[in-house]
């Protein structure tokens, strides 16, 4: 489920035009690192080209400024969780299997898509004008609505010891806990991730579900 394609750092020699698609990928991979490392603020259309081997002419043949690019990652990760959250939202099964794979699929798309799930869950609103918050806020709300009504299929069973939003919205921030931190403190001491995520999520599932 990674939302863009492993690049290396270094940048790139001068390539040949076309390959529209491909480049375009190259371009948002890069800009999300550039933004991660410089911020919005320090990151250039310039330094973004040079980074995949083009022109800043070149470049703006496929964006036409950097708030359209940061707009497209954020189009980009709320569409790839959408899609997980709704192939899983309709599978058989009782409701609380389905909530327990949204919230592996949340955290596993966090550590395998770290630039991207920073750019979109960690940046200030002052970073994300140009369009970016107006889609980050469209996008984010149907994405989570769609995780809490099958918080709500869990609660309408009987199982929940609370309410359907508090719960989704618990859950939630223990997710992003443990991805922010992670993607974040790579330097600390972490035990293995599988370990630490399914620590996390019995340990959130036995504290908000009735057994």
């Amino acid at each position: 489920m990674t939302l863009t394609p492993p690049t290396t750092a270094a940048r790139s020699h001068r390539k040949p035009k076309g390959e529209g698609h491909e480049r375009r990928a190259e371009i948002l991979a890069a800009a999300e690192r550039i933004f991660v490392e410089h911020g919005y603020e320090g990151a250039t259309i310039r330094k973004i080209a040079d980074e995949v081997g083009l022109s800043s002419t070149a470049l703006y043949m496929h964006f036409s400024e950097k708030g359209e690019i940061l707009q497209e990652i954020c189009r980009q990760a709320f569409t790839a969780l959408r899609a997980t959250n709704e192939s899983i939202g309709g599978q058989e099964g009782p409701p609380e299997q389905r909530l327990r794979r949204m919230m592996r699929a949340y955290v596993d798309f966090g550590f395998a898509n770290p630039n991207a799930y920073r750019l979109v869950y960690m940046t200030r609103p002052v970073e994300l004008r140009e369009g970016a918050q107006s889609a980050a806020r469209e996008m984010g709300t149907d994405l989570f609505r769609s995780f809490e009504k099958v918080v709500e299929e869990v609660e309408a069973e009987g199982r929940l010891r609370g309410d359907a939003r508090t719960t989704a919205q618990a859950l939630w921030a223990g997710g992003h806990g443990v991805i922010s931190l992670v993607i974040t403190k790579p330097y600390f001491d972490w035990v293995e991730h599988e370990k630490l995520v399914t620590t996390l999520l019995e340990g959130l599932f036995a504290g908000l579900l009735k057994p």
